[in-house]
């Protein structure tokens, strides 16, 4: 099985680091983070972002979210400009604001999101930099997080009314699923719309299908289980909802080319 990186960007007594995103970072191997959530803003880059195999194409701006158990990696094709943002369990339980740990549930539903507004996030994230440099009045941070968490979400909301996107509705809904399901209509119904209307919006938005969107999550999720945990093929095909082994193997093999076994045997890992 390949050995997983776990990195850890802070040191035992920051319960929250705020910085420039670092310009000679280009790519990175896949690895999860230790115990904190990380938020990456950029103003200025090409690329694409890999999370739990699920890649996202970089258009500017673009806020990224990524869980501390979800594994991703950069492929950065310029030089980055943007911000970093980590936060440890400790920062949201020592919180003093109680809508700042409902802020942070609610966007930790979204891969990703695209805000209009960047001349004002841009000037958040700079403040953030200086006033956590001080370490004078924690309060201060947390009031900017605030702010700049509702700035994102208000953002987000307007778009999401603007535009009615079941896609985004449906990306979501996928990236928050405990226990995924094998079945457009299951997630047709949780949306209270229909299959051939989400299908229509996922077409218009990425130009693929749903069936096709909803594959690559539970393919993403298989690879994960494969790559990183113990669970044998039996067990994933449970957590993955299949009726049973053989069922996964065909739907794996056919998509990926590989049964699980061969996928899980490999000696390196190959994005």
């Amino acid at each position: 099985m390949t050995e997983l990186t776990v990195k850890d960007k802070t040191n035992a007594q920051e319960f929250i680091k705020i910085e420039p995103f670092r310009k000679h970072t280009r790519v990175t191997k896949p690895h999860k983070h230790n115990k904190y959530l990380e938020f990456v803003y950029f103003t200025k880059a090409t690329g694409f972002h890999v999370i739990d195999n699920f890649k996202i194409e970089i258009t500017n701006p673009i806020f990224f979210i990524v869980r501390k158990e979800q594994i991703h990696y950069w492929n950065l094709t310029s030089e980055p400009e943007g911000y970093v943002i980590i936060i440890k369990e400790a920062f949201i339980e020592q919180c003093l604001d109680i809508e700042i740990k409902q802020q942070l549930a609610k966007i930790s539903a979204f891969p990703y999101l695209s805000p209009e507004d960047n001349t004002t996030i841009e000037q958040l994230f700079q403040l953030l930099i200086t006033e956590n440099k001080n370490k004078k009045n924690k309060t201060i941070v947390e009031g900017l997080m605030k702010v700049l968490l509702g700035k994102l979400l208000q953002i987000e909301n307007k778009k999401n009314i603007t535009h009615q996107s079941i896609y985004q509705e449906f990306i979501a809904l996928l990236s928050t699923q405990k226990k995924l399901s094998n079945s457009v209509k299951h997630y047709a119904n949780l949306l209270n719309t229909s299959p051939q209307n989400l299908n229509k919006s996922c077409r218009t938005e990425c130009n693929k299908s749903a069936s096709e969107i909803l594959s690559d999550f539970i393919l993403s999720e298989a690879k994960r289980f494969l790559l990183y945990t113990e669970k044998n093929i039996s067990e994933i095909a449970y957590s993955l909802s299949f009726r049973d082994n053989s069922h996964f193997t065909k739907y794996f093999k056919r998509h990926v080319g590989k049964t699980p076994s061969e996928f899980k045997n490999k000696t390196s890992y190959i994005p």
